[in-house]
């Protein structure tokens, strides 16, 4: 495994407690975090799309559009129920609780999609160390919470 994929998912998981944060922020001053959700979409397609007129990749064909499956474009909503569940539960929570849940939850979401291979991953069995994995990343959120 490259390094620079290390440092590079490092960096994403930096970035998830920021834009909480900044979505609260935006949440306190523009009326809920459905307006802030809003927004924060608003300015990250904004960017894409400077981004992409930039870089000029080579577009896809409204083919290649039909060809996905329909539950595939469902990604865009996890997006949205993430972000507006973040914004809103960011203040709440604080920064530590609310990504300790969210780990817990992408771990044991994981692996159930590992087990079955769901959604386009190769299957991963679940086996023993795995799970003892997730259930420390659980009490780790139990810590968390009560310290």
């Amino acid at each position: 495994m490259s390094w620079a994929y290390i440092v590079l998912a490092l960096f994403a998981g930096i970035v998830v407690p920021v834009q909480a944060g900044l979505n609260a922020v935006l949440a306190r001053h523009i009326g809920g975090p459905l307006n802030a959700t809003f927004l924060s979409f608003l300015v990250g397609t904004g960017t894409l799309a400077v981004i992409l007129a930039a870089m000029r990749p080579a577009l896809p064909s409204l083919a290649a559009f039909g060809s996905v499956p329909v539950w595939a474009y469902a990604g865009g909503l996890m997006g949205l129920i993430y972000v507006a569940s973040a914004t809103f539960l960011a203040p709440k929570l604080g920064a530590a609780t609310l990504l300790a849940l969210v780990i817990a939850g992408q771990m044991l979401a994981s692996l159930v999609i590992d087990q079955y291979g769901l959604i386009g991953f190769p299957e991963h069995p679940i086996t023993l160390f795995r799970v003892l994995g997730a259930a420390l990343l659980v009490a780790g959120v139990v810590l968390i919470r009560a310290f």
